[in-house]
């Protein structure tokens, strides 16, 4: 009798949950989420993304323009908070297949999305020019989900600086080094919306307001 009363005691021990998190602590846990996977292709110790918590920023890439501009919320109106000048890819038009040299466009009402914020830093490329394998993401890549493709992302221009603003990526969007660090720190966000427009698509009706709004 004793020792089936010990068994109980020891059992119930080891079935007590651990104290609930704070409220600090859950918030702290819905901003930051680090992950130790490696990604393919990339040779990074973590990936650290920031995740959204009612943020209403978003992105436009204009071909066009050859520039990135950050649209937000303010009251009801929609205003231009920032804009950088862009690098876009060799050869024009929407990306259909690997190693094409275009940047992706999002369909009409359905923009890409951040899905990572990874600390590019030490990343190398080769890009076939004599140059060797060499830096070339600026410190931060802000991969996108752009579905039928993949490795598609917003970086810097480390050793390729003066390309920006121009057409000389394999895909992706080029900013200056600066600049990316800026986007990151004043408004990336993991889900922000990407909206990439086609070639000759000019000013959205909508931004002609923010436009305005912004002024």
């Amino acid at each position: 009798m004793i020792r089936q009363l010990f068994i109980m005691l020891l059992i119930a021990a080891f079935s007590i949950t651990a104290p609930a998190a704070t409220p600090k602590q859950k918030s702290k846990a819905a901003t930051t989420v680090t992950s130790k996977k490696k990604l393919p292709g990339k040779k990074t110790k973590s990936a650290t993304t920031n995740v959204a918590a009612g943020r209403s920023e978003f992105i436009v890439i204009s071909k066009r323009d050859l520039n990135l501009r950050v649209y937000g919320k303010q009251g009801k109106d929609t205003v231009l908070l920032a804009q950088y000048p862009a690098c876009l890819s060799k050869n024009k038009g929407n990306k259909q297949r690997v190693g094409d040299m275009k940047t992706p466009e999002s369909p009409a009402g359905k923009p890409f999305k951040i899905t990572q914020i990874q600390d590019a830093s030490t990343w190398k490329h080769d890009f076939k020019d004599g140059r060797g394998n060499i830096l070339a993401y600026g410190h931060w890549f802000l991969r996108l989900l752009t579905p039928g493709h993949s490795g598609i992302g917003i970086h810097g221009s480390t050793n390729n600086e003066s390309s920006v603003p121009g057409r000389a990526s394999e895909g992706c969007i080029r900013l200056r080094d600066n600049d990316i660090i800026d986007l990151k720190q004043r408004f990336a966000y993991v889900g922000m919306p990407v909206i990439i427009k086609g070639e000759n698509d000019g000013l959205l009706p909508w931004e002609h307001n923010a436009k305005k709004a912004t002024k």
